[in-house]
């Protein structure tokens, strides 16, 4: 039986102050938990889409208690959008699985707020997605726009997408997303067993991964070429084009236009058949450097 609840966006932001800024209530000891962790899952595809259920089986299948809280529908391109709206609309079509009627953000905010109210999880998983989210592309991400929302909470959150850097091929993207998943499973237990013989958390604090898994061989099944740490890439290979009709309104396409890669980025490693793994913040402050630049060009600067 499906089981439909409006709940009121209001009540989500009062939620939200309780969460920021500190880890969510109960979050896991400094050396994590000690048996499986309890993820939450979610993505920017959709609750069904085959990514999100193959990260959901593996998941469970390696002994995590996983709970999908997703999208309703699909929500790729939607960014950190989220708590824009008065009211969302959330089912809970079946055990462990919540779908809600908003952006990825949304869904990590109720999710928090009401499937993990009281106990944080130890993890946020968003994906796999449909399609890369390198460079630019994962500036406008829903799948990382999840994983961020999470940061922003306190919570460990890693961003899983599969595909070139190039039109996927539906069959192929389809097949990838098992090594993905695969590869994601025995990240977190090395992240695990780090965390517990350290007695430090999951990941840095504020700190996220976004990996984006290559599509290997025709048919997508085949193994990466190896895993490498990256940048992202600053180039933007979406470019838009806009064409007037006469009439006040506009065509609006876009052109994929890549550049040459940056070296060390996520465009490099996966254009080379290898998994690509970007460490990110949920803010988007400068380095040191920059920020110094910044200062220097500010100074003397009057009211």
């Amino acid at each position: 039986m499906r089981r439909k609840r409006v709940l009121p966006m209001a009540a989500l932001l009062l939620c939200t102050p309780l969460l920021a800024g500190t880890a969510p209530a109960a979050a896991a000891p400094q050396g994590g938990p000690a048996g499986p962790l309890r993820i939450l899952l979610t993505n920017d595809d959709g609750y069904n889409a085959p990514g999100i259920r193959t990260a959901f089986q593996l998941l469970t299948a390696a002994g995590h208690d996983v709970t999908i809280v997703a999208p309703l529908t699909n929500q790729s391109g939607t960014g950190t959008k989220m708590l824009s709206g008065s009211t969302v609309n959330v089912e809970h079509p079946e055990p462990k699985v919540w779908a809600v009627d908003g952006t990825p953000g949304d869904s990590v905010a109720f999710g928090l707020a009401e499937v993990f109210e009281g106990r944080a999880p130890d993890l946020v998983v968003s994906g796999t997605n449909f399609g890369p989210n390198v460079a630019g592309l994962a500036n406008h991400s829903g799948t990382v726009g999840g994983a961020v929302a999470a940061l922003e909470y306190g919570v460990p959150a890693i961003a899983l997408s599969t595909g070139g850097f190039a039109a996927p091929d539906p069959v192929a993207t389809v097949n990838a997303m098992r090594p993905t998943v695969e590869f994601a499973v025995r990240l977190i237990d090395r992240l695990q067993d780090r965390a517990k013989a350290k007695s430090v958390p999951l990941l840095p604090e504020g700190v996220g991964l976004n990996i984006n898994h290559p599509v290997v061989g025709a048919d997508g099944k085949g193994t990466a070429a190896g895993v490498a740490t990256t940048i992202q890439d600053p180039q933007q290979p979406l470019q838009p084009d806009f064409t007037d009709s006469g009439d006040g309104t506009w065509k609006v396409a876009v052109k994929f236009k890549p550049q040459p890669a940056a070296k060390g980025s996520d465009v490099e490693a996966v254009s080379a058949g290898k998994i690509a793994i970007s460490p990110m913040s949920a803010n988007w402050n400068t380095g040191p450097a920059h920020f110094a630049a910044t200062s220097a060009l500010l100074a003397g600067l009057r009211p």
